[in-house]
């Protein structure tokens, strides 16, 4: 009816109509989990733990671990639980020497001026978050009042200690400040200093730095043993490099940190060909260091799928020299351009070296003709204040 109408092409509907439901169709693979995501948040689900006390044996991480909305719920809790529960032993001390009943009872109370559980209430908040409103204070009449009054002060006490550092911890935890350590979106594997290295920008937005900077990096994949054991997630350090060599970096600007990809490296049969979403690959890069202001540890992390690597590419220059002063444009932090790179593993580059030669003969007819064009141009220039 459709197709008549105009609707709906005619041979569409005719081939939909031949298909047979029962058939199985093609589905792509999906896309490989991750293991680490880009935000650094580990991708693991953690099921039928059967030891679950063990999470009440370190009772403050695990108050520290839980959400802001479970935090605050237990923060208003225990404090709301504390003052009703010595407000009833304050109301059943009055009732036992009959207080609540000021004809009959003792001539001195316990507790002056308390009549009900409300005025027993008010009076275990007074006490507990040191309140002295003036209406109702301890007598030296029962000895058992004055020990009650030592134990709610000592409760709150450890209560306030709890809850208060609770509270701290999570507002200063590690992870606030590895929200402005920042990574580049895409990897990149290009050539540097003849070898094939696979490359990546990391960066600090603030000022304060980050002391005794390291950076390790794991490749993550499945393997599976001589014997037939499957390693799921089998991890592979593989080391980093940045321009002064070794792990330590000094993060007072953006970094290109690099990997040579040699015989020693899990990446040293990786070819172009493999950078795709279907790859069982997964590059996790660790960023530690102690916060400048603080003194804690912190730790950034992310990671690089294979069709998140780039081959070919190299990473654009962010920093400037101006007005005396470095700059940095973290608009082009993850700008990449397109550079000549022998489209191999770097196992077939080692065996075939000619591959570079290849490449800078490629190099030098552009470079002679850019020579001539800049001989070509007219004898005049443009100052920069005139731009302006």
């Amino acid at each position: 009816m459709l197709s008549r109408k105009g609707i709906i092409p005619e041979e569409y509907v005719l081939t939909r109509l031949a298909e047979d439901p029962t058939e199985p169709r093609y589905r792509a693979r999906e896309r490989r989990a991750r293991f680490v995501s880009k935000n650094g948040n580990c991708n693991v689900a953690h099921k039928n733990i059967r030891e679950q006390g063990r999470f009440l044996q370190d009772v403050f991480t695990t108050l520290v671990d839980l959400k802001w909305p479970y935090t605050l719920l237990i923060f208003t809790m225990s404090f709301l639980c504390s003052w009703l529960l010595f407000a009833m032993v304050w109301w059943l001390i009055a009732f036992a020497h009959g207080d609540l009943a000021p004809g009959e009872g003792a001539s001195v109370p316990c507790v002056t001026s308390i009549h009900s559980f409300s005025s027993a209430f008010l009076f275990s908040i007074e006490v507990q978050v040191t309140i002295g409103f003036g209406g109702r204070m301890v007598t030296e009449e029962c000895p058992l009042a004055i020990l009650i009054l030592i134990v709610q002060n000592i409760v709150g006490l450890m209560i306030n200690a709890i809850m208060l550092g609770c509270i701290f911890m999570k507002t200063a935890q590690a992870h606030r400040r590895a929200e402005t350590l920042i990574f580049s979106k895409h990897a990149v594997i290009a050539v540097r200093h003849g070898r094939l290295c696979f490359m990546l920008r990391v960066g600090d937005l603030r000022k304060s730095m980050i002391i005794s900077a390291t950076i390790h990096m794991q490749v993550v994949r499945k393997t599976t043993s001589p014997e037939g054991e499957v390693v799921p997630l089998h991890q592979v350090d593989i080391p980093m490099e940045n321009g002064v060599g070794g792990n330590n970096i000094f993060l007072v600007a953006p970094l290109i940190i690099y990997h040579i990809i040699d015989a020693k490296s899990p990446l040293y049969d990786l070819a172009p060909c493999d950078l795709h979403h279907h790859q069982d690959l997964e590059i996790i890069v660790i960023l530690e260091g102690v916060v400048e202001t603080t003194g804690i540890t912190t730790q950034a992390r992310t990671s690089y799928l294979a069709d998140e690597i780039l081959w070919g590419q190299r990473f654009v220059p962010i920093v400037a020299e101006e007005d005396g002063r470095y700059t940095v444009d973290y608009s082009k932090f993850g700008n990449t351009i397109k550079v000549p790179t022998p489209l191999c593993s770097a196992r077939q580059l080692d065996e075939d070296p000619s591959l570079l030669d290849v490449l800078t003969l490629t190099r030098g007819p552009l470079r002679k003709r850019s020579m001539a064009v800049t001989k070509a141009k007219p004898k005049f220039s443009i100052s920069p204040e005139s731009l302006s």
